[in-house]
């Protein structure tokens, strides 16, 4: 199995998945308990609109950056890198913001499934689709930019997508048709730190891609060979514009094969790593690392007064 492609959208899909499970399971709660479940229908319909569309958006995602790599390698690369920036700080917010939002969640979604059934019955009936349909989006959309930002495609991407979301359901429903109870707190904290990871290593990934249109851009012209402004006489081993490299383990423990796939997908792993990829991954770490850490005691100002569009 390729774990490194199966580990990563594993882990984001199980923890994207579990918050969209939250809200249904809250959604659901309060419809039986307002003696609305005519209107479960629509939070099943919700959940499956939210799935089809985000996947529709990744396979469109996916044809944009085919159509474009058969007209120029480099817009390919590019498109790449600029997803992988995009993955790198919606996934980063994400993080940190649904670890504030968390204890709000319930009386959040409590209050907007009230505010919906004081409309009339087509009036609830799509306030309430909306609002799961949103849900579910939201976290698709999270997946399916990381998915492509980290060049994550194919069978096992799929399947480590596929697996996720199917846990998460299966979390949903022992949540709340068996009555199970689970630490959600630590369990969202563990994940948390998964995906921490998991983020730290797609700013290694995007680096190189960005590297790599560099690369590209330098060597198909001369007047162009200035892009890669760190020069041979440096040192004999280095790359476009990351520096010097710090090690090479191909041949000792490449990341495509046991144990080097495991270390790739959940610590960021590289067989090949340069300076300027070892200081953004320390970089990343220490700051978004260190607020996510505060912020899990409540002690980020700046994510208290901020909201996400769509949860206010």
């Amino acid at each position: 199995m390729n774990f490194g492609a199966f580990l990563p959208t594993f882990v984001i899909t199980l923890r994207e998945g579990v918050e969209a499970a939250l809200v249904v399971g809250i959604v659901l709660a309060c419809l039986k308990k307002a003696r609305q479940a005519h209107l479960n229908i629509w939070v099943y319909f919700g959940v499956l609109v939210g799935i089809l569309a985000s996947a529709m958006i990744g396979l469109l995602f996916g044809w944009i950056i085919q159509v474009l790599g058969a007209i120029s390698p480099v817009a390919e690369q590019l498109l790449e890198a600029v997803f992988g920036v995009l993955a790198i700080v919606l996934l980063s917010w994400m993080l940190i913001w649904m670890t504030q939002q968390a204890r709000y969640m319930k009386s959040n979604v409590e209050g907007s499934i009230h505010a919906v059934l004081t409309q009339s019955n087509w009036g609830a009936a799509w306030g309430v689709f909306g609002l799961i349909f949103f849900a579910v989006l939201r976290e698709g959309f999270e997946t399916v930019v990381f998915i492509i930002g980290n060049l994550q495609q194919g069978f096992f991407a799929s399947l480590g997508a596929l697996i996720g979301l199917g846990a998460a359901a299966g979390i949903g429903v022992l949540l709340f048709k068996c009555g199970i109870r689970l630490d959600l707190r630590r369990f969202f904290q563990v994940m948390g730190v998964l995906l921490l990871l998991v983020v730290a290593g797609l700013v290694v990934t995007t680096l190189g891609h960005l590297d790599a249109v560099m690369q590209t851009l330098a060597s198909q012209n001369r007047a162009s060979e200035s892009l890669c402004f760190y020069y041979e006489r440096f040192t004999r081993v280095h790359s476009c514009v990351l520096g010097a490299a710090i090690w090479d383990f191909s041949k000792i423990l490449p990341e495509d094969n046991f144990p080097g796939a495991i270390l790739n997908a959940l610590f960021g792993y590289t067989q090949r790593l340069y300076v300027v990829q070892a200081i953004a991954y320390c970089l990343f770490l220490l700051t978004i690392g260190g607020i996510y850490f505060q912020s899990l005691s409540g002690r980020v100002w700046f994510a208290k007064k901020l909201t996400f569009p769509g949860n206010s």
